[in-house]
């Protein structure tokens, strides 16, 4: 039988499943480093001491999900007879054949599933949503953000009207209404034919916004798109054609469940998530984008831009907005940072995927009742979820100050 380890000997096994990481974080700063004069933004990142420690952190994480089930020691979900409440370093009483690993290198939780590997596997949860919430929450505000602050009138009230009123919602109540089971599970079912395939929709109130807030990446990359190639039809309408074609494709999958390949589909508690997340988030980039969108419209360029002819949505998307690229960056990683933060509330609260799922804030909760016999539940996911936010909010600091160097 085995014995249990010291802390010495957890490190270097721990540090031994992060093998992949270590030989994927040293390539991929190596050719960073190398090719930094020719990367741009991301190549001047590296002349940042603090931009590439975030760079680091994010990107330890970042491999970590993507290689996790090459680390994991254990099945996340899994429960072992005798490691309930298990210290770090508790060795299996019966090691079978078929067992991943001899040990429970951070313990076990109160459900007798291995802290390690949990926290290992929630890194592959909230990098699942987070960025992609984030980049949804930028098509939205972007979309709706440049007319308001460029043409400004009515439209600009209106938008600005409904952005300050969400708001000005209590963010944590505004989550428990779209997601508690109550709200989510509650409106019409109905059938919906999409591409031919038949799916079943429930229109409450998530899958409502689900169906408007979806809509949004579609009509910016079209806009986007046409405004571009405007003057060249061809190129114009295959790229336009692609969009709507792939848009509507992972459109029909995602907010009615009705892909008849089931590339493009979301659990319904994930849905209900994420749409939750870019509600949030879409207010406060719709006012970001605004602001310096009515900052930079009295600027020279735009106005050689009007007196060439080109159109409004032309001098937005291809004359201002790469100009406002530099803090929409920054916000773009603090966002990230934000939303993982509102992930692992949610996940704390019991409001997140699901109760069993390994995210760091249901790891957490699940923890936090045995902090003062058995704090390792709770403490190493909370460092994990802490790392990668510090990871993202120094990587916004390298980048905002090297895109002032500009």
């Amino acid at each position: 039988m085995d014995t249990e380890l010291s802390w010495g000997p957890i490190f270097a096994r721990m540090a031994l499943q992060f093998l992949p990481v270590w030989v994927a974080l040293i390539a991929t700063f190596a050719v960073s480093i190398h090719f930094r004069r020719r990367l741009g933004l991301y190549g001047k990142l590296f002349d940042s001491p603090v931009g590439m420690l975030g760079f680091g952190l994010v990107m330890f994480w970042v491999f970590t999900a993507l290689f996790a089930n090459l680390i994991i020691t254990h099945d996340p979900l899994g429960q072992l007879s005798g490691l309930k409440n298990a210290v770090p370093g508790s060795a299996l009483q019966d090691t079978k054949g078929d067992t991943l690993y001899p040990y429970y290198l951070l313990g076990g939780d109160s459900l007798a599933r291995d802290v390690f590997s949990r926290m290992v596997m929630g890194a592959r949860r909230v990098l699942a949503i987070a960025p992609a919430a984030t980049a949804f929450a930028f098509m939205i505000g972007i979309t709706l953000g440049l007319p308001a602050g460029y043409l400004g009138g009515k439209l600009d009230t209106v938008l600005s009207f409904i952005a300050n009123l969400v708001l000005a919602f209590p963010v944590i109540l505004l989550f428990y209404l779209l997601v508690t089971p109550e709200i989510k599970d509650a409106g019409y079912l109905f059938t919906v034919n999409l591409f031919g395939a038949e799916g079943s929709w429930r229109a409450s109130i998530p899958n409502v916004m689900a169906a408007t807030l979806f809509l949004f990446p579609i009509i910016f990359l079209t806009i986007l798109f046409n405004s571009r190639y405007f003057t060249n039809p061809p190129m114009r309408n295959l790229y336009v054609g692609i969009t709507l074609l792939i848009g509507f494709w992972a459109y029909s999958g995602l907010a009615f469940n009705a892909d008849p390949t089931g590339i493009f589909s979301m659990d319904p508690n994930l849905l209900n998530v994420f749409v939750s997340v870019v509600f949030v988030n879409a207010p406060t980039v719709f006012r970001i984008v605004r602001g310096i969108v009515m900052d930079l419209k009295a600027r020279d360029y735009v106005a050689a831009g009007q007196t060439r002819g080109e159109g409004p949505w032309y001098i937005m998307l291809w004359e201002i907005l790469p100009n406002a690229r530099g803090p929409l960056i920054v916000d773009f990683c603090l966002r990230i940072g934000y939303t993982t933060i509102l992930l692992g509330t949610l996940g704390f609260f019991g409001l997140g995927v699901s109760p069993e799922s390994p995210d760091w804030g249901s790891t957490i909760n699940s923890g936090r009742k045995l902090l003062t016999l058995f704090p390792h539940p709770a403490v190493a996911p909370a460092l994990a979820l802490m790392s990668l936010v510090l990871g993202l909010n120094l990587l916004a600091d390298g980048l905002r100050e090297e895109s002032l160097k500009d």
